[in-house]
C-alpha cells in the first residue's frame, strides 16, 4: 500500500494552490458580498487553462487522471465556494457528457471555446419536484422528424442565468421512469430558451444560480447526448467523482475555517492568556484535525479507485457524508471560538459557516446516502 502522492501530483498541486492564492483567495470576502458572477475573475482564470483539465488535448485540454483532478479541485475550494461551484460544473459537469457524447462539430462548436473559458456550460437535472429522485423528472423530449422538443423547467442550475448552453436532463419515455431518461445539448440562442428566475443562496454566493425555462425548445437530432434512455447510467458513470469532489471541498473549506481560526485563537486573550492556551480550545482543534485526516485519506482512495477501474459506489457515497459532516462541525467550532465574533459578518467565520451548508446536496442529500448505505449492509 502506497499512500504518497507523485513527485508529478505534489507539483502540480504547488501550481494550482500558487494559482487560486494569487487570483482567486485574496478576493474572496468581495465575491460573497457582491453576490454576483465575477466574469473578469473568470476570464483571468481561463486564462491559466485549467477549464480543461478533465478534456482530450484535441480539444485544449490536458487529460488530467481523476487523482490530478481532485487536487485542483480541493484547491480550487480553498479561494472561495461560489466560484469553485461554477469553474467545477464548467470543467466536469457541465461538458462531460458534451465531450464524451458530443459530435466533433458540437465538440469545436462548444468544448473547445468552454476549454477556453469563452462559452459557459450549465447541467440541468433539478426540478421542482426532483433532485435526488430523478424518476420524477418531466421535463419532456419528443421526436419530430430530424429534431428533438424540449419542454420544462429545471431549477437551481448553477451558471443557468449565464450558460450559453446547457446539458439536459429530460424524458424521452415517461412511463419507463429512469429508463426513459435521456441527456441533450441545448444552446442559450435557441427559440423557447428561457433564463428564468435567479435563485440568492445563503452562501457560495459568487456563483450564479438560476431557472433555465425550456419552452417546446427544438434541438438537432445529433444533440441527443449518448443513446436514448440511458441517462441514468451515465449519471452513474460521472456521480462517484462528483462526491469526491464535493467532499474533497468539504475538506477545504473546513482547513480554511479552521486555520482562521487558530489564528484568531493565538492572538485572542482572555482571562490573561491567549485562549489557545486553553484545553477546551485545544480539543476543538484536534478533533477537527483527526476528522479531516480520516475524511481526506478515505477520498483519495475513492479517487485512486475510480481511476483502477474498481467498483466504488459505497466508499464514494461514504467518503461524501464523512467529509461534509466533518465540515459541518468544524465550521461551526470555528464560530465558537470567535465567540461573539463568530456572529459578525466582519469576521470570516460567517462565511465559513454559509458555504458549507452547499455541500449537503451535492451529489446526493445525506438522507439519500444513508438510506442508500443502510439498505446495502443490511443485505449483506
Amino acid at each position: 500500500m502506497d499512500f504518497r502522492f507523485t513527485e508529478e501530483h505534489e507539483f502540480f498541486r504547488r501550481q494550482a494552490r500558487d494559482a487560486v492564492d494569487r487570483v482567486i483567495r485574496p478576493r474572496a470576502a468581495e465575491l460573497d458580498e457582491r453576490e454576483a458572477f465575477p466574469r473578469e475573475l473568470w476570464n483571468e482564470f481561463a486564462a491559466l487553462g485549467y477549464f480543461g483539465l478533465r478534456h482530450p488535448a484535441a480539444h485544449g485540454g490536458q487529460e488530467a487522471d481523476t487523482v490530478t483532478s481532485m487536487i485542483f479541485f480541493e484547491e480550487l475550494a480553498r479561494g472561495s465556494c461560489g466560484f469553485f461551484m461554477a469553474a467545477t460544473v464548467q470543467m466536469l459537469m457541465g461538458t462531460y457528457f458534451l465531450g464524451r457524447f458530443g459530435t466533433e462539430e458540437l465538440k469545436k462548436k462548444l468544448l473547445a471555446p468552454a476549454i477556453q473559458g469563452e462559452k459557459i456550460a450549465a447541467i440541468c437535472f433539478t426540478e421542482s419536484q426532483s433532485g435526488s429522485d430523478l424518476a420524477g423528472t418531466r421535463t419532456t423530449a419528443v421526436r419530430e422528424g430530424d429534431e428533438w422538443v424540449l419542454s420544462g423547467t429545471k431549477e437551481w442550475i448553477t451558471n443557468g442565468p449565464v450558460a450559453d448552453f446547457a446539458t439536459v436532463l429530460a424524458t424521452t419515455d415517461p412511463k419507463a421512469g429512469l429508463k426513459g431518461l435521456s441527456f441533450f445539448l441545448v444552446e442559450a440562442d435557441r427559440p423557447g430558451y428561457q433564463r428564468g428566475q435567479a435563485i440568492g443562496k445563503l452562501g457560495a454566493r459568487a456563483s450564479a444560480t438560476g431557472e433555465i425555462v425550456l419552452d417546446h425548445v427544438r434541438v438537432p437530432a445529433d444533440h441527443l447526448l449518448g443513446e436514448p434512455g440511458k441517462g441514468v447510467t451515465y449519471v452513474g458513470d460521472i456521480l462517484n467523482q462528483v462526491r469526491v469532489m464535493t467532499g474533497l471541498a468539504a475538506c477545504s473549506i473546513a482547513d480554511e475555517a479552521m486555520a482562521d481560526a487558530r489564528e484568531y485563537a493565538k492572538r485572542r486573550e482572555a482571562f490573561g492568556k491567549p485562549i489557545a492556551e486553553y484545553q477546551l480550545i485545544r480539543e476543538k482543534f484536534a478533533r477537527f484535525w483527526i476528522q479531516r485526516e480520516a475524511a481526506r485519506t478515505l477520498l483519495y482512495r475513492v479517487a485512486w479507485m475510480i481511476d483502477e477501474k474498481q467498483e466504488c459506489v459505497r466508499e464514494a457515497m461514504g467518503a461524501k457524508w464523512l467529509a461534509t459532516e466533518m465540515c459541518l462541525e468544524a465550521v461551526d467550532q470555528a464560530t465558537r471560538i470567535y465567540a461573539g465574533n463568530g456572529f459578525s459578518t466582519e469576521y470570516p467565520p460567517q462565511r465559513f459557516f454559509r458555504d458549507a451548508r452547499f455541500l449537503l446536496s451535492g451529489g446526493g442529500t445525506h438522507e439519500v446516502l444513508l438510506d442508500f448505505l443502510g439498505r446495502r449492509y443490511l443485505a449483506e
